[in-house]
């Protein structure tokens, strides 16, 4: 076995933009003010809210909400997702009603804990293959690869590399993720705002989808009864199994702030992993909340696949229940590796 230390934290890019208290209230006598500093609080600290009346009306009652649920002026954050959120007050008085609206970034408690990993197998990987979506089923690898006119869907021998299953799409349809649940493969497309769904054994196409506010598709993976769906920036979203409809998100966070491009991803033991383009890292994500509980650096995997001009970078998890290990690629990469992760 080879074992390889994890380094800090270099693919975690972060983003953070403080939100002022009073924006989107300049037609309204109320604002609302908050304890966040420079806009942001952590999910361990209570929310306090309090109204400025600016024309000193005699209010009746405020009503507060946050995303559209009820709260009260002081409110524990421990239950709610991370990411920007909009609070509103919706003030009585002398028989009118006004709102306000104020804005606050809600982030995780704790830093990402760093993990390594040690590489079990190496196995042969097709090295035209820009790998997007990578996953097992039933002890059977499958693949999508993107590039405009390349894009394919494969199942895979993954021991021998061999290629045991092949379509491709039109030449107007840029591969991205996919995943399997209940017998059908569901396969993302980057720009064209639609993904496929596909029959597992004849690789039959069923049918399509739109995507909803979702612009762009990258990754897929699942839990067993619904889809999540990465779209490129901070936000993954929750997807209907039988409609395909985005019916909620959640906002990948850390303890500093949002971390965008989240691309390929992986259902593992009740977490999210999730390559994050162009850094060779994976981030474990909690999908109640969207917090970075984790993170793991693959970069030292690229110095040991063939090294040529269309190299590109680590795209690529799947989670195989039989061996209960982690496989990982990248994109035209000649080789698939079978890893343990353990914490440093």
């Amino acid at each position: 076995m080879i074992l390889y230390k994890a380094l800090p934290i270099i693919f975690l890019g972060v983003f953070f933009i403080g939100c002022g208290s009073n924006s989107g209230n300049k037609k309204s006598d109320f604002s609302i003010n908050t304890n966040a500093s420079r806009g942001s609080l952590s999910i361990n600290q209570t929310l306090n809210l309090s109204l400025e009346n600016k024309k000193n009306h005699t209010i009746d009652s405020i009503v507060y909400t946050l995303e559209g649920q009820r709260i009260a002026a002081e409110t524990a954050l421990q239950d709610f997702k991370l990411g920007k959120h909009l609070i509103e007050a919706t003030v009585y008085f002398e028989g009118q009603k006004q709102k306000a609206k104020t804005r606050i970034e809600i982030l995780n408690d704790a830093p990402p804990k760093i993990y390594t990993y040690k590489i079990i197998n190496e196995y042969p990987h097709d090295i035209t293959s820009y790998t997007q979506g990578l996953e097992f089923y039933n002890d059977t690898l499958y693949e999508s690869t993107g590039q405009y006119k390349e894009s394919k869907l494969r199942q895979v021998d993954y021991k021998t590399g061999k290629v045991l299953k092949n379509i491709d799409l039109p030449n107007a349809f840029f591969g991205e993720g996919l995943t399997v649940l209940n017998n059908k493969i569901y396969q993302l497309t980057w720009r064209a705002g639609r993904g496929f769904v596909y029959d597992l054994q004849s690789f039959k196409k069923l049918k399509s989808f739109e995507y909803g506010q979702s612009k762009e598709g990258w990754g897929l993976c699942n839990d067993g009864k619904v889809i999540y769906k990465s779209d490129g920036s901070e936000d993954i979203w929750i997807l209907d199994s039988e409609t395909l409809e985005e019916k909620s998100h959640i906002q990948v966070y850390t303890n500093k702030g949002k971390i965008v491009e989240i691309n390929e991803l992986e259902w593992i033991n009740g977490m999210i992993y999730a390559n994050r383009y162009q850094k060779n890292g994976v981030a474990i994500i909690n999908p109640k909340n969207g917090a970075v509980t984790g993170v793991i650096d693959f970069t030292p995997l690229r110095r040991k696949v063939t090294q040529h001009p269309d190299l590109d970078v680590l795209n690529g998890i799947a989670y195989n229940p039989k061996t209960n290990t982690i496989f990982v690629t990248g994109k035209d990469w000649d080789k698939l590796f079978e890893v343990e992760i353990v914490e440093k």
